[in-house]
């Protein structure tokens, strides 16, 4: 009951201050009416009235308290007020013991919604009231009441800049909590857009690489099907060996969406670990591949590796669809950097190049995950050239996007 009774209080001066006020400022009055009736019964507190509660004291008792319910809106006018009937009420020869809550409150409350520079100067009219009330006391308890209503000034006006501070304190809180939570969303949204690149860049190297090859077999089985049918079977094989290893590229793809990188059956990213077997299916597609390795071979980065492989991988499907009749040569350097150096000695690769397509714009976004450098155009000599560094140092993409963790 206890409990349900503070909950409703508690809910209606969220919602409805001003009645709580009003509500607060009746008890009040209410109290001090009721010691004013009971202190004028007791013989023993003759000396702090000359005269009794009479209607004028009431008026002024409800004129000190009900102020109380403009508090928040208007706390300086309502100090003035609670302040000044306190001291009318007291001058009058009312009771010097009654009314002395109000102006309390009151500064409480400036105390609380004002700075120190407002709320000091605002402590004087209460503590006015006080010693004037004090000083009609009886003689013996003039001075004792003084340093009383002294220290109760001073702890009102320190408890309400207690809660002003507070408060203040809590809304800068709220302000960068508010704050925080939208650069969680931010970064929550940026990571949402890079999965999508990350997903869309890996797609594109797996569908376009395959595709191509797929496509160019098919053409040329179906060319060869009455006149070469060893050939037409060849071109055959390399379709279903192709279609195979892009199925098992998408799966491991989806796997990465699925599954954490330490789960079993995990099959990990392709590396230049894997460029024969890329070799050997653009040579099986018609396109002649030559390799060469210089310096001093090593494992490299996963994420490093992975986006070697890519790169070479689209330079070679690139060759295969627009270059025509062509060689390729790749040369891999190792170094203090990996040069990766796709040539071809074709006549259609240039142009297709030069319109920036997604494949170019793939190889880019991921040669500069890793501080890398790309320069690609039309050698003099003929044909198409496309250059690429990444630096073996340590390095720590921002971040890395390239659809496998890097583990």
């Amino acid at each position: 009951m206890r409990a349900k009774v503070l909950s409703s209080v508690g809910r209606l001066a969220v919602t409805n201050p001003f009645l709580t006020d009003l509500l607060f400022g009746l008890v009040v009055a209410g109290v001090t009416l009721v010691f004013g009736r009971v202190l004028g019964d007791d013989p023993a507190g003759a000396g702090y009235a000359l005269r009794p509660l009479d209607p004028a004291g009431v008026a002024l008792t409800l004129v000190a308290n009900l102020a109380l319910a403009w508090r928040r809106r208007v706390p300086v006018t309502v100090l003035m007020i609670s302040s000044a009937a306190s001291v009318v009420f007291h001058a009058a020869g009312h009771d010097a013991r009654l009314n002395g809550v109000a102006p309390l409150l009151a500064l409480y409350t400036v105390a609380s919604l004002r700075a120190p520079a407002v709320s000091v100067p605002c402590a004087l009219p209460p503590a006015l009231s006080l010693w004037h009330a004090a000083f009609l006391a009886p003689a013996p308890f003039v001075w004792p009441n003084v340093a009383q209503t002294s220290i109760m000034t001073a702890v009102a006006w320190t408890f309400g800049n207690s809660t002003r501070m507070l408060t203040e304190r809590n809304d800068r809180l709220a302000r960068l909590t508010e704050r925080l939570r939208q650069e969680q969303e931010d970064k929550a949204r940026r990571a949402v857009t890079e999965e999508r690149m990350r997903i869309a860049r890996e797609l594109h190297d797996v569908v376009a690489h395959h595709m191509s090859v797929i496509v160019i077999q098919a053409g040329l089985a179906r060319y060869v099907l009455g006149s070469d049918p060893a050939t037409a079977r060849g071109a055959l094989a390399t379709i279903a060996g192709t279609g195979s290893e892009a199925l098992g590229e998408m799966r491991r793809l989806l796997s990465i969406l699925r599954i954490d990188t330490e789960d079993e059956g995990y099959d990990p990213a392709p590396g230049l670990e894997r460029l024969d077997q890329l070799v050997e299916r653009m040579r099986s597609a018609g396109l002649p591949v030559e390799v060469s390795v210089t310096g001093s071979v090593r494992p490299l980065p996963p994420g490093i590796d992975l986006c070697a492989y890519r790169v070479v991988q689209e330079c070679l499907t690139n060759v295969l669809r627009h270059a025509g009749p062509a060689t390729a040569r790749v040369r891999l350097h190792y170094g203090g950097e990996l040069e990766l150096r796709v040539t071809d000695d074709g006549r259609g690769a240039a142009a297709a190049v030069r319109e920036e397509g997604h494949g170019l714009i793939v190889m880019r976004e991921r040669v500069k995950l890793y501080r890398g450098t790309v320069t690609a155009g039309p050698k003099p000599s003929g044909g198409f050239e496309v250059v690429v560094t990444l630096p073996l140092s340590p390095v720590s993409p921002t971040p890395p996007t390239d659809g496998e963790p890097e583990s």
